[in-house]
């Protein structure tokens, strides 16, 4: 490594910790890029999450029994009992509840009827968790993700120093 009057290239370090930054957050980054444009287009792609149904019965008249019997009718929701259900999303403006299974199953029940307007197997949750790496375990999560992030916006910033530094140096010599 050839020496400044301060010490090492900073210019060569720089281009070696680029690298091997790269080199070793490949695999996870490589996970964080593809459920990120996953969950981008979640919304248009019905695979990843299914498409909301509309009812023109905004004001909610369900009843919670209704819910939970309608989704232990269900077979593929896999409900017995509240525990089974990881939440309930309404949307009034749409007459529309949600019923999120822990199965991940997915029942869109008209607000004021009860009626099962949709049921259907939601990815975007195991998405959202593979993106933060809480799928793999709260520690991968803490431990691999969060230093990946942090390679990562080292990366960035040598990418930027990288791409100015033949403008400096042009300026510098002009100077000169």
């Amino acid at each position: 490594m050839t020496k400044d009057k301060d010490g090492p290239n900073f210019r060569i370090l720089n281009r070696k910790l680029h690298r091997w930054g790269s080199i070793a957050v490949a695999l996870p980054f490589l996970v964080v890029i593809v459920s990120g444009l996953l969950l981008q287009v979640k919304k248009q792609v019905p695979w990843v999450q299914p498409p909301e149904q509309r009812t023109e019965n905004k004001i909610p008249q369900v009843t919670m029994e209704q819910v939970i019997a309608l989704a232990q009718s269900v077979p593929e929701a896999q409900v017995k009992e509240w525990s089974d259900i990881d939440r309930l999303d309404v949307r009034p403006s749409k007459g529309l509840l949600k019923v999120i299974t822990t199965s991940n199953w997915e029942l869109q029940v008209d607000l004021k009827t009860g009626a099962l307007l949709q049921s259907t197997y939601r990815r975007s949750d195991i998405i959202e968790t593979l993106h933060d790496g809480s799928w793999f375990h709260d520690n991968v999560k803490l431990y691999v993700f969060l230093p990946v992030a942090v390679i990562v916006f080292g990366l960035w910033v040598t990418g930027i120093y990288l791409f100015f530094l033949p403008y400096w140096v042009k300026a510098n010599r002009r100077r000169a």
